[in-house]
């Protein structure tokens, strides 16, 4: 590891209460604390940004560059930046260089195939009972590795009234949905106005049961965070909110105060932070992260791999450095602080958990761990264990059509999960012949009820 010519700790460490860029001594109070205000004045030129930072030549190609994530940031959020380190973890998330401009190996504009796995516009229906509701494409500030660059920031690409209508009649109509995450964006952008009736109507269909806030505004822009806000917001319980966060740097004494009037107002707190290289990929870093949120009552959540995305390759790390960090928490700090560490898998293979392995051996009635110190110990199973006895209504079995996967072979609901198209490579262009007409050869007693898709 060969540090930065220009790094400093002090760029790394959270800031007092009031911090303000120098640029923005003048401003009055009230100003500073407006919302509106911040969303109006954020900086998105060249010239803005050097009268806070000294610029490098790299950041100035990325700001000049066409056809890039959009460039955007609040005051409030600007003036947490180092004037003069490069390395300062604030300014890498949110001021661009000309890093974004190189293409890399298997990067995709829509590296989670969202677009492609979405019934109507805006919504993403990939797990069976909960669904991905997009509901704008504005921040408060853009994040230069946002896995939605493809639409986020561009006024254009905005959804239609018509649109979150479509998606309003595809949950009614799909009771199999209990569950809602609204995103985009940042739904905490919209007018109060707009988000009421968002929540209004996701309220008014009987089997949405959770509806949940994905947002960066608390980090971004904590202004936003009014009584009024929280006020409205606890209409609509059951309501969880995660907040993204990656590095403790951001979390201000203003940003405190704006998780307190959340968490005051009912609405279970948890975090979502994303691996990036130069940021926060240090196992210290991390740790003093988790510290933090759990300090404000926020349950960390989830720690992201990052997405193989157009314009973020310079953020991405091995999927080792992601073990190594979370074996440096696990033990180490209370459970309530260790995330998950996952890969959304490209494609569309939605969120895969990965972390170290404390399985180290398996036998008839025995299984070998190790724990977080390197200790190696033994668990012996009971002998008489038959499973559960009790009789479980109906009703709580949730239909998961097409998705049961590994759970449903674990159930005896199926045999196997084949590949696509694995009979017809098997039969390797064979016809119909005496030995396999006969498809009750491929029905397993016991099992589901169905015979295993050979043959068909």
């Amino acid at each position: 590891m060969v540090q930065h010519e220009r790094a400093t700790t002090r760029s790394q460490l959270q800031l007092l209460r009031g911090t303000r860029a120098p640029a923005f001594a003048g401003v009055a109070d009230e100003d500073w604390q407006d919302w509106r205000w911040q969303l109006k004045h954020r900086l998105n030129s060249i010239g803005e940004l050097a009268e806070i930072i000294r610029l490098t030549p790299e950041e100035e190609e990325g700001i000049r560059a066409s056809g890039i994530l959009r460039l955007d940031i609040t005051p409030y959020f600007a003036s947490l930046i180092d004037p003069d380190d490069p390395t300062c973890p604030i300014r890498r998330q949110v001021v661009p260089t000309g890093r974004e401009l190189v293409p890399f190996t298997a990067e995709m504009r829509d590296s989670l195939a969202e677009d492609l796995h979405s019934p109507v516009p805006g919504l993403v229906h990939r797990y069976p009972d909960r669904v991905l509701l997009l509901i704008t494409t504005q921040c408060a500030s853009y994040c230069r590795y946002c896995t939605r660059s493809r639409i986020v920031g561009d006024p254009h690409a905005n959804f239609s009234p018509q649109e979150f209508e479509a998606q309003l009649d595809y949950l009614r109509r799909t009771p199999q949905v209990r569950d809602v995450l609204l995103s985009g964006g940042d739904p905490l952008i919209l007018s109060p106005k707009v988000l009421e009736h968002v929540l209004s109507s996701l309220r008014e269909i009987p089997h949405i049961e959770i509806i949940r806030i994905g947002s960066r505004v608390p980090i971004f822009l904590p202004q936003r965070i009014t009584p009024e806000l929280t006020d409205m917001l606890a209409k609509y319980h059951p309501l969880w909110m995660n907040i993204h966060v990656n590095h403790p740097k951001e979390i201000t004494p203003e940003v405190e105060d704006a998780l307190d009037r959340l968490s005051r107002a009912g609405i279970p707190l948890g975090s979502q932070s994303v691996l990036l290289r130069g940021i926060n990929d240090h196992p210290a870093i991390m740790h003093k992260l988790m510290r933090e949120l759990t300090r404000c009552r926020v349950r960390p959540y989830y720690i992201y791999q990052c997405d193989e995305v157009h314009g973020a390759g310079h953020f991405r790390t091995t999927v080792a450095k992601g073990i190594e960090i979370m074996e440096s928490l696990r033990g180490h700090m209370s459970g309530y602080a260790v995330p998950t560490y996952v890969v959304d898998l490209p494609g569309g293979g939605g969120k895969v958990p990965v972390g170290p392995n404390y399985l180290l051996a398996q036998g008839s009635n025995r299984v070998v761990l190790r724990n977080f110190e390197g200790y190696i110990g033994t668990y012996t199973e009971p002998d008489d264990y038959q499973g559960p006895d009790m009789a479980v209504p109906e009703e709580w079995i949730w239909p998961e059509p097409g998705q049961r996967g590994v759970a449903g072979l674990l159930a005896g609901e199926e045999l196997a999960i084949l590949p696509q198209e694995f009979d017809a490579v098997h039969r390797r262009g064979g016809k119909e012949h005496r030995l396999n007409q006969d498809k009750d050869k491929w029905t397993p007693r016991g099992v589901g009820g169905q015979s295993v898709p050979h043959g068909g």
